[in-house]
């Protein structure tokens, strides 16, 4: 069982949470982390770049120019992917990218993001969040305070309006709930700042 210490806004400590190892303790597995990854990225993909194949484009209808004595090579078309205007080899059409992984495999990245980020001393607990009101200059001034000034992921057992709003302006700095947290936003940020809160209910979740 791992032992982080829990901080509150000004950084001071104020006790300390036992974090349990069959979620914050595994042995990281990269393969899990890369294909939850890649599979995330695709999935943000549009699809809907496309181009136009010869028998798209305009033209086409007579012979460009004469069979012999130009001194160029024999053209039936000026729809040709050779020619200028003329149509794209294999030209890409609108699709989907979108693929699914199992939920095992899924889980296993999660587990091991979250290990990685204990291991690595990039996990940090805050007892809670609290604003009156939105704030950016103040969520900075916390983030300062508990040395996640860098690129931070605040993850919130429930969703907080302050709080969001007061990050949602910072360079770097994105907020999430346990329910919307994935692999992807966790190891794309240095810092995984996590609530107290938020730290029991990924263990009720994911145990």
């Amino acid at each position: 069982m791992a032992k982080v210490d829990v901080v509150n806004v000004e950084g001071k400590k104020v006790g300390d949470i036992t974090l349990s190892d069959e979620i914050f303790g595994i042995e990281p597995n990269e393969f899990a982390v890369q294909a939850v990854v890649k599979n995330y990225l695709a999935n943000q993909r549009q699809g809907t770049q496309s181009a136009k194949t010869r028998a798209e484009v305009r033209g086409g209808g007579r012979k460009p120019f004469r069979q012999k004595g130009t001194g160029r090579h024999r053209q039936g078309s000026s729809t040709d992917p050779s020619q200028v205007g003329g149509g794209v080899v294999f030209a890409p059409k609108p699709r989907s990218y979108r693929y699914s992984l199992n939920k095992k495999l899924k889980r296993l990245a999660l587990k091991s993001a979250l290990s990685a980020k204990v291991a690595g001393n990039e996990l940090i607990v805050v007892d809670e969040f609290k604003f009156t009101e939105p704030k950016t200059k103040e969520m900075v001034k916390v983030l300062a305070n508990i040395k996640a000034d860098k690129k931070a992921l605040i993850v919130m057992d429930e969703k907080d309006d302050n709080v969001v709003r007061s990050a949602h302006n910072i360079p770097g700095v994105r907020t999430a709930l346990v329910s919307t947290m994935n692999v992807y936003e966790i190891v794309n940020h240095y810092t995984l700042v996590l609530t107290q809160a938020a730290a029991k209910k990924i263990e009720e979740v994911y145990a």
